[in-house]
């Protein structure tokens, strides 16, 4: 049987309309972002996972909890 690859796709906008910039917010003492990615990380369907952002500062929350392999820089007006 063949094995599927399967992508794993974490959009982190920096600016919320509610909680602006909220996947940086601490909650228990780290950022929201990061209970995400660990997660994802952790599962056993996902062969690779990306967190997309248009924010440098969520992005690099990002590369201390999930490794740079995760990163996507996108344009501010997608």
């Amino acid at each position: 049987m063949k094995e599927f690859k399967v992508l794993g796709i974490i959009p982190a906008r920096g600016g919320s309309k509610s909680v602006p910039r909220k996947n940086i917010k601490k909650l228990a003492g780290k950022p929201l972002l990061s209970y995400v990615l660990t997660a994802a990380k952790k599962s056993r369907f996902l062969t690779d996972l990306v967190v997309s952002s248009e924010d440098t500062e969520i992005l690099a929350v990002a590369e201390k909890y999930g490794g740079k392999d995760v990163l996507l820089k996108r344009p501010k007006e997608l």
